[in-house]
């Protein structure tokens, strides 16, 4: 397990970016926060294979429950990843696995 993150660097309702190693590449992703869960996936959308984010970084939630990317406007549940609504509907972002454990978040 790798330390990504303090939990509270994660807004309640919001999202982080943040580089990662996986897999012997370093990979943008994005984490998703909603009280003291946290989910996390790969900063692309099934789209159109680009950021979720406008600018790097900058992202859009809504109500705490679901991601949006910046470019097309899909929607992505925070808890699965599924596109609920937009160009990729029923397709869904890749998951990256996370545990928080102690107000810290880890990759698995």
């Amino acid at each position: 397990m790798m330390e990504l993150c303090a939990l509270d660097a994660i807004s309640d309702g919001g999202a982080l970016a943040l580089v990662a190693e996986l897999e012997g590449h370093r990979r943008p992703l994005v984490l998703v926060r909603r009280g003291n869960e946290v989910w996390g996936y790969h900063n692309r959308c099934p789209h159109f294979s680009v950021g979720l984010d406008f600018r790097p970084g900058e992202f859009c939630t809504y109500r705490g429950q679901v991601l949006m990317c910046a470019h097309h406007s899909a929607m992505f549940r925070f808890e699965d990843g599924h596109c609920v609504e937009g160009p990729c509907k029923g397709s869904r972002l890749d998951a990256v696995p996370m545990r928080v454990v102690e107000g810290r978040v880890l990759l698995l």
